[in-house]
């Protein structure tokens, strides 16, 4: 496939993505309160709130590009950014702070090159402070995915990620 055969395939999906987009904000667009579903199917269909389609947003529901960013930057459950394959969340509630959430938080920024809140250049990891995951006797506590590591020491960490590196080495 050239690339000129791969940008047709991304404008394509784009223009139907774009389409469902309408399709959203006509089904909530007479509704009270109706841009915080709008940007809930939004990204669940892109896995993000991209900016072009925000405006999209924007215009279809008459509301300033303003108050949909500050909409979506308040609430933690939508994303401004593409998430990666794998989000990794360190717990930073009292508990796990205490007994080195921080410390292991920052290991892994620096072990993934990457600050706390993005995702790595090859898309794979994104990584997140939380405030409390619900396993405060496992503290410190982090999870990637669903999977949750409790008790994690600084030498855990790059173990913990080369599981998920090889996995994706294997397929």
């Amino acid at each position: 496939m050239s690339s000129n055969d791969r940008c047709c395939c991304e404008n394509s999906n784009n223009d139907e993505r774009n389409e469902k987009v309408i399709k959203i904000i006509e089904e909530f667009k007479e509704v009270k309160g109706g841009l915080i579903p709008v940007l809930h199917a939004v990204q669940q269909l892109y896995g993000y709130l991209p900016e072009e389609v925000l405006q999209i947003i924007s215009e279809g529901l008459d509301i300033p590009m303003t108050e949909i960013y500050g909409v979506a930057s308040f609430y933690h459950f939508f994303s401004l950014e593409p998430k990666g394959e794998h989000i990794i969340r360190v717990c930073l509630g009292t508990a796990c702070y205490v007994k080195g959430g921080q410390i292991i938080l920052n290991r892994l920024s620096q072990e993934l090159n990457i600050e706390i809140g993005k995702t790595s250049s090859d898309g794979k990891f994104t990584l997140e402070a939380t405030r409390c995951l619900g396993a405060c006797g496992l503290s410190p506590v982090m999870t990637i995915d669903d999977k949750v590591y409790g008790k994690v020491t600084l030498e855990d960490v790059r173990r913990i990620l080369d599981e998920y590196i090889e996995r994706e080495e294997q397929l």
